[in-house]
């Protein structure tokens, strides 16, 4: 038979082997495994987190507030002095938009009133050369979505259901998120949002106290008499997505 012999070893496992000493982790290994396994859970976790944070409307868009050409007071003339929406919006009970008013508008009051007040100095020149003033849109919402004034505004939609408390605001800011998810809220359950027509435009109303009737019972009664459209219609994609 043939002997086969094992290879003598080399001298790092000779001394090894006669001294019985083992190769050891340093310590710092202990923590490695947890370590990169919290990063991976961090990365996976948070990097998605911060993208949905970065396009979501609750982010980017609530609190919009943009400085406009001239310095026009909601609070004042809305607030204060209890303007209706509709002097300057004229358009809302008709047309898919809420036209912004022309400076003719402006003038009707200021021509008399403080028509010396350097804040209408826009206007008037305006008003003279026939450019409408340049005015920056707050509540913009997406090219590919519809939304129609007149059909909210004549259902029971008021202003400050989707426009916040604009009475009380010196300069008009986004007070909602405008998001899908925040519209089919309403759309789900319209009879939470409706008021009679005639107080679309009230600022602060609360149908408890104006009628006696709770919000749900007075918005169901009002979703009848409004014809307000069933659920699947209200919720279709087609409804919004034209």
């Amino acid at each position: 038979m043939t002997n086969i012999t094992e290879p003598p070893p080399n001298d790092g496992e000779a001394a090894a082997e006669s001294t019985g000493a083992r190769y050891q982790f340093p310590r710092w290994a202990n923590y490695l495994f947890p370590t990169l396994l919290l990063v991976a859970i961090g990365v996976f976790t948070y990097i998605p987190l911060l993208g949905t944070l970065a396009i979501s409307p609750d982010t980017r868009a609530v609190g919009y507030q943009p400085a406009q050409p001239v310095p026009f007071s909601h609070a004042l003339h809305a607030g204060k002095l209890q303007l209706d929406c509709r002097y300057c919006h004229s358009t809302v009970e008709y047309a898919a938009f809420a036209a912004v008013p022309p400076t003719q508008t402006c003038l009707n009051c200021h021509a008399a009133i403080k028509s010396d007040s350097p804040k209408l100095a826009l206007v008037k020149e305006g008003f003279e050369t026939g450019n409408p003033l340049r005015w920056i849109k707050v509540h913009d919402v997406p090219d590919f979505v519809y939304f129609n004034h007149s059909a909210h505004v004549n259902k029971g939609v008021a202003c400050e259901s989707c426009h916040g408390r604009i009475d009380q605001m010196e300069e008009v800011s986004q007070a909602k998120s405008l998001s899908m998810a925040w519209c089919l809220e309403c759309h789900r359950a319209p009879e939470q949002s409706l008021r009679p027509r005639e107080f679309v435009t009230a600022m602060g109303w609360d149908a408890q106290t104006a009628t006696g009737k709770s919000q749900t019972e007075l918005g169901a009664e009002l979703a009848q008499d409004y014809h307000v459209q069933p659920l699947h219609f209200m919720t279709s994609c087609s409804t919004c997505h034209r």
